[in-house]
């Protein structure tokens, strides 16, 4: 038997499993940029289960812990992807040979936008980011975005003031090949703001680290 033959008998395995104790998920595959969940994305139903990295089922997940191992017929999915059912979403992130298929559980949903470049030098008009000039680049992407490991403090540096929330950001790779770059903007649902310290794209989509930024 070939390595082929052989990731197909586990993903059949996978599938058999998640009829025993998965849910129907809508699966989606995004192909622009101005959204993900959307019904032109809509692949169809499959079903999955979602466990903490463990094939046993015997942990549940803790705080901070984004990645999740997903029983589902892989010969259907693709890295990327969008698993919905009713609050949870997933999004595949890895289906490295033979090995479990690797899923992030979202808990917001992004919009990016790029802070426009001023052309001018010496006395212009007012050159800080505002919604006048920003360029959307993609909306409504669901993420991962947790808590950073650290903080820093505000350019004011009041002895009372507290540090400026870092967060990390997990996010698959967008339609088209759209990069993201330091200094894009991010705005979730809740109309927080996050600055992009740095952009990392790798093959299982986007590492972002952002700082947390005043509306």
């Amino acid at each position: 038997m070939d390595g082929v033959k052989l990731q197909d008998k586990v993903y059949a395995g996978y599938a058999q499993a998640a009829k025993r104790i998965g849910l129907p998920f809508q699966q989606y595959r995004p192909t622009s940029t101005a959204g993900a969940i959307l019904p032109a994305s809509l692949i169809g139903t499959l079903v999955a289960s979602f466990n903490a990295q463990d094939m046993k089922y015997a942990k549940a997940n803790a705080y901070g812990k984004p990645l999740w191992y997903c029983l589902a017929d892989g010969r259907l999915l693709s890295p990327g992807d969008y698993m919905v059912h009713g609050a949870s979403t997933y999004f595949i992130a890895g289906m490295q040979p033979l090995l479990p298929i690797l899923a992030v559980d979202c808990n917001r949903v992004l919009t990016f936008y790029r802070p426009q470049q001023q052309p001018t030098v010496g006395i212009g008009s007012y050159g800080g980011n505002t919604a006048e000039n920003q360029q959307l680049i993609a909306t409504g992407f669901p993420a991962s975005v947790l808590q950073g490991t650290k903080g820093e403090r505000n350019e004011v540096g009041l002895p009372g003031d507290v540090k400026t929330p870092w967060w990390a950001i997990l996010l698959p790779a967008l339609p088209g090949n759209m990069q993201l770059r330091t200094d894009d903007i991010a705005i979730d649902e809740n109309g927080r703001r996050y600055v992009l310290a740095s952009a990392e794209q790798t093959d299982l989509g986007w590492r972002l680290t952002a700082a947390e930024a005043g509306t």
